[in-house]
């Protein structure tokens, strides 16, 4: 769902009349749009969107995440006519995808640190909630991995197009062969993933953290699936190549101690899941040449 800025400007007034100034956009995504403003003279972001599970999950992790994930409190959340909003704090920040490497090099210790904080997080009060689970309420990692060869409510008809590209099919259907062979052998670790790192989600100043934005992707299943993600996109990322990134990673659980169980076979079936996602996103996207690229590196997993 989509609102112009007229139509942010009207709602905000008519919610919360004289006490809202200063309405300007800030940005849109794919599942919702968003503007800055100020309340009683606080800076805050209104967001609208289809699907409330996703500012749901922003509430949760306001008040959930140890300081080390700076996550900004949503303070109301509400229907409109064609969908819902969220009001939440603000934070500033530069995007961590615009970094240079040694920027980058710098906020890399902070950004583990606060994927490894994450699992400190009770999950008690979640794991339960069908919308912390990669394909809602299955029994296994495994099998929520393997989902992702199923229909998806916000992806109808994926398959349809995917199947225009015989070539990009085709590695598709090898991937989902590699990942039903290792996904069974998978042990059960359950923590928070964020899963949505690197699409301007993370800010950051002066060497730190200062925001991280955007749950509506996470979910309840491997800790090491954000490590993939950096992992797996991290070539996309021409200025980020002269750090060995997998390398920085090995040093860290090196420091605490040992490499996780099974390491690397559940980065594999990590990354895996992320390229069939993103060809299977991409074609229903209708984004050929991102499609195509996820699909070539997926041979890299298979």
């Amino acid at each position: 769902m989509t609102i112009d800025l007229l139509g942010a400007v009207r709602f905000i007034n008519s919610r919360f009349g004289s006490r809202a100034k200063d309405i300007a956009p800030v940005g849109a995504g794919d599942w919702s749009t968003a503007y800055g403003f100020t309340l009683d003279g606080q800076e805050m972001v209104i967001r609208f969107g289809a699907h409330v599970e996703d500012f749901q999950k922003d509430q949760v992790m306001g008040s959930l995440a140890p300081p080390m994930v700076p996550v900004p409190e949503v303070t109301l959340i509400g229907e409109t006519s064609e969908g819902f909003y969220a009001v939440s704090r603000r934070v500033r920040g530069g995007h961590l995808d615009e970094l240079d490497a040694g920027e980058m090099r710098r906020i890399l210790p902070g950004l583990i640190d606060a994927l490894l904080g994450l699992q400190q997080v009770d999950t008690g009060s979640i794991s339960h909630g069908g919308e912390w689970r990669l394909g809602g309420r299955r029994a296994s990692w495994s099998e929520e991995l393997l989902s992702v060869t199923g229909p998806r409510d916000r992806l109808p008809g994926w398959r349809e197009r995917l199947d225009l590209f015989p070539a990009e099919s085709k590695i598709f259907d090898s991937g989902v062969s590699a990942l039903r062979r290792l996904a069974p052998r998978l042990p059960e670790y359950r923590g928070i993933a964020h899963c949505d790192l690197l699409n301007r989600n993370v800010l950051v100043d002066r060497g730190g953290l200062t925001g991280i934005i955007d749950w509506g992707n996470a979910i309840y299943g491997d800790p090491l699936y954000d490590m993939a993600w950096l992992l797996y996109w991290w070539p996309w990322y021409p200025q980020w190549q002269e750090i060995d990134l997998q390398q920085v990673l090995n040093d860290v659980w090196e420091r605490q101690g040992g490499f996780p169980s099974q390491m690397e076979e559940r980065l594999r079936c990590c990354l895996l899941h992320i390229g069939l996602d993103h060809i299977a996103y991409c074609a229903f996207r209708q984004r050929t040449e991102d499609m195509r690229r996820n699909a070539v590196q997926l041979l890299d997993y298979i």
